[in-house]
């Protein structure tokens, strides 16, 4: 059987951490910033984690 390919868009977007838990990045932090107070700027680095039920399919695009 041949190797699994991973999902090279996926493997940008998602990290795995020691745990085993998916991270990714949250939304809305590109641009328009400047009307946004410092402290949600400053919220919007704290990095997310994947849910659960979105869990086995990023794996599976991951190759894990």
């Amino acid at each position: 059987m041949p190797k699994m390919k991973t999902r090279r868009s996926a493997a940008k977007r998602f990290k795995l951490t020691g745990t085993g838990r998916i991270r990714r990045n949250k939304a809305n932090h590109r641009h328009m910033l400047i009307r946004r107070s410092n402290s949600v700027k400053r919220k919007m680095r704290l990095a997310g984690f994947v849910s659960s039920a979105e869990e086995k399919r990023v794996r599976k695009m991951l190759g894990i």
